[in-house]
């Protein structure tokens, strides 16, 4: 009992000592639980995430589309394959679907982005450029990730094209029925 009492009275000693935060935590009286000190508000729930070269990486999907995506601080660019984003989407709605990630968070013109996209068509590239660009850019700067977020740019549109089954004409179709 006497050895308990005596680890009471370092741990007082040094709660003495030790900064404020703490001073909640040592100076429980025997048989309580202790308090735990509250978090600090102030600080930031995510890390910023860029690799050496001063770039935010992400990947994003959209139906059989995969897109490799890296966003860095600059004029606007987006190049997707090597090539600009006017050739490679020639549809002006395709253009409007990469974009939308840096019109809500009022960043358009101010990030350049390099990206590669693989599988799928045009409308599912775009949709995985997209969500590609919305990480990478909640991961350069994670203040954006709520208004973002919010948006449903973050979510993986998990729609994909339904296979098509033994006995029909498509996935649901079935074959003409013929009567003679």
């Amino acid at each position: 009992m006497s050895d308990n009492r005596q680890s009471l009275s370092d741990l007082a000693s040094l709660a003495a000592n030790a900064p404020a935060t703490a001073a909640p935590a040592a100076a429980a009286v025997e048989g309580e639980a202790p308090v735990a000190a509250p978090a600090a508000p102030s600080a930031p729930l995510r890390q910023q995430e860029i690799d050496s070269l001063g770039r935010a990486y992400a990947t994003g999907r959209r139906k059989d589309a995969v897109a490799r995506v890296w966003v860095k601080p600059g004029t606007g660019k987006i190049t997707v394959n090597g090539r600009d984003q006017e050739i490679y989407f020639a549809r002006p709605t395709l253009r409007l679907v990469i974009n939308q990630p840096f019109g809500v968070t009022d960043r358009v013109g101010q990030y350049d982005v390099v990206c590669t996209v693989k599988g799928g068509g045009l409308s599912g590239q775009a949709g995985a450029v997209k969500h590609g660009i919305a990480q990478a850019l909640s991961k350069y700067e994670p203040a954006l990730r709520s208004a973002v977020k919010a948006e449903g740019f973050l979510t993986r549109d998990s729609r994909v094209v339904e296979r098509k089954k033994y006995g029909r004409a498509k996935a649901r179709r079935s074959f003409q029925f013929s009567k003679r």
